[in-house]
């Protein structure tokens, strides 16, 4: 049974989400000590977070950053603050997904499934995937080169796994945020390219460089 931990200040919406998940078969816990919510997640273990971005002490953007410190769970953003520049920074700190409130319970619901279902069904995958010399390492979600190794937050792993799947052809940017977000539409154009160039300057800073390159009017592809 999948664990999902709640950071959310309204007790009203909490407690509707929390019964919600447990009608889909999963465990739900709900942070109350919004002072130490990482202390909270440490005990907790949670296979996903959904995290709200206005809390108190600390907002929800300081606490996926601690969390991303000690862990790559993935963490969902539930906020009313929906503009471009709210989700464009909730996914650059780590977050997986955004859903703005008011939300249905059954899309978050099926939110979190798709989420859960790309990040735990490894199984279902080729475990290594090589590239001029590069490997990239789907359990571990790292890239191995030349007797180092990069560890990758979940996103740049997934973007490294659909260029990787495709070596020799341009990606598009349209199938690439399907990786990421299942569902491209809530995010804005923008937030794609935050994500790849993040990953290059990683990429850079451990000497591979120009491995992604950009097909002007198409996407992405291996260099």
């Amino acid at each position: 049974m999948y664990k999902i931990l709640i950071v959310e200040d309204d007790n009203i919406i909490a407690g509707e989400i929390g019964r919600h998940m447990q009608k889909w078969g999963y465990e739900a816990e709900t942070v109350t000590d919004f002072s130490n919510v990482l202390g909270t997640f440490g005990k907790s273990a949670p296979h996903l977070v959904l995290m709200d971005i206005g809390l108190p002490f600390y907002n929800g953007y300081y606490w996926c950053g601690e969390i991303r410190k000690v862990s790559q769970v993935p963490i969902i953003f539930i906020s009313s603050a929906s503009d471009n520049m709210n989700i464009v920074m909730a996914v650059n700190m780590g977050g997986d997904d955004f859903i703005s409130k008011p939300f249905d319970l059954d899309v978050l619901a099926a939110k979190i499934q798709a989420v859960l279902r790309r990040t735990y069904a490894f199984h279902n995958r080729t475990a290594l995937l090589e590239y001029k010399g590069m490997i990239l390492n789907v359990p571990e979600m790292s890239l191995e080169f030349r007797g180092g190794k990069t560890d990758l937050s979940r996103n740049e792993f997934r973007i490294l796994q659909v260029l990787f799947e495709h070596a020799g052809e341009a990606v598009s940017r349209e199938s690439i945020m399907k990786k990421l977000w299942d569902d491209e539409c809530f995010v804005d154009d923008n937030t794609l390219t935050v994500n790849i160039n993040r990953l290059r300057k990683k990429l850079e800073a451990e000497g591979i460089e120009n491995l992604i390159l950009t097909k002007k009017g198409v996407g992405y592809q291996l260099g």
